[in-house]
């Protein structure tokens, strides 16, 4: 079991998220099931099997789920330093060869929304950039070759 680093937002929100399953999502299917079930043949009975099929995927969602819950550990953000690049700070960071800058907070994978500008630290990038300092430079490498970013700027 991998553990997850996370704040006390992301705990709670994932939390909210299984409650949410457990409370709501799982008596609804299981009413899809019995309303199913009241219409006679199985055999032949495609809510049935659609319903069922949804029990499945929400079960398994709602143990995934639990699994990480289980192994998460939540860190405590008055504890961070902006003197190097770590988990749970924004980095602004420049491609040295585009010159195109961009800024990610690095966070837990099951935090990251890259839309959010929020990067996994598991991800090749965060990877090379964790424990750089402001001015250094990082070469990462990913699939389609090596990147060089310079470190603008590192804050909360």
């Amino acid at each position: 079991m991998a553990v997850t680093y996370m704040t006390a937002d992301g705990y709670k929100k994932l939390v909210d998220e299984l409650s949410e399953m457990e409370t709501v999502q799982r008596p609804a299917i299981s009413k899809q099931i019995a309303d199913a079930r009241d219409k006679g043949d199985l055999s032949e009975n495609a809510e049935y099997d659609a319903a069922k099929e949804a029990q499945g995927i929400l079960e398994m969602k709602i143990a995934e789920l639990k699994e990480v819950i289980a192994s998460a550990r939540l860190i405590d953000e008055s504890r961070i330093s902006t003197d190097e690049v770590q988990i749970l700070t924004r980095v602004k960071i420049k491609n040295t060869k585009t010159n195109q800058v961009m800024s990610y907070l690095l966070v837990s994978e099951s935090e990251a929304n890259f839309k959010e500008g929020k990067l996994s630290v598991e991800t090749p990038i965060a990877k090379g950039l964790l424990g750089k300092k402001v001015g250094e430079k990082a070469k990462v490498k990913v699939p389609s070759g090596e990147l060089e970013f310079e470190i603008l700027e590192i804050s909360l």
